[in-house]
């Protein structure tokens, strides 16, 4: 498919997708923000009080949607290479979260705290060839484990975005030895030709 062809085929999807539509009416600042509220409530990830951290939050959809849940006894900490406008209760690091300024960073701001609950629904920059995607989404997934598994807390969450690959299982595999439960979830904002599924981490072992 052309490029022009690409863009004319996005549009078009954009112009029919019902999210898309709510998105706008909420004022949600991403149309992925209606999956993070299903997946919330299904498996009762985030309550008052806790703490967050939103690794790739940018434009900050997700971070939007725990603010207010966790509120001001709370914590959100969102991390992203691109910036990100101001969300009230959300502390935003520009940088990339692997990197150990960054880090130094998120624990500065954690001021001690632990956190309940890492969110990572990072995408790399799609290249329109599917197993590159996905072998890079991949990547993204195991550096939000690498960086969660440093501030989680024990019992703590992860929910983690994945695209169905073959060095997926090799993934969740990993995740098993270091939480307690694994749960796949398909939220109903999750476009049905997508790849893309979330994965459920609790119970984290410290």
């Amino acid at each position: 498919m052309s490029r022009r062809a690409s863009s004319s085929q996005w549009y078009k999807t954009q112009s029919t997708d019902p999210y898309v539509k709510r998105r706008d009416q909420a004022g949600f600042r991403s149309r992925s923000a209606f999956k993070l509220q299903e997946l919330l409530s299904r498996d009762k990830l985030c309550r008052s009080g806790q703490v967050v951290l939103d690794l790739g939050a940018t434009p900050g959809g997700w971070s939007q949607i725990v603010a207010p849940v966790v509120g001001a006894a709370g914590l959100v900490v969102a991390v992203d290479i691109l910036q990100m406008a101001p969300i009230t209760g959300v502390e935003f690091i520009l940088g990339d979260a692997t990197e150990a300024l960054v880090v130094a960073e998120i624990e500065n701001r954690l001021g001690g705290r632990r956190v309940d609950l890492v969110l990572s629904d990072m995408s790399p920059n799609l290249t329109g060839i599917r197993s590159v995607d996905e072998a890079r989404s991949l990547v993204l997934a195991e550096q939000a484990l690498y960086v969660g598994q440093n501030f989680l807390v024990k019992g703590g969450a992860m929910l983690i975005k994945l695209f169905q690959h073959n060095d997926t299982e090799l993934f969740i595999r990993t995740l098993k030895g270091r939480f307690t439960e694994l749960n796949r979830r398909k939220p109903a904002a999750s476009r049905s030709q997508s790849r893309e599924f979330y994965l459920v981490a609790s119970g984290f072992r410290l």
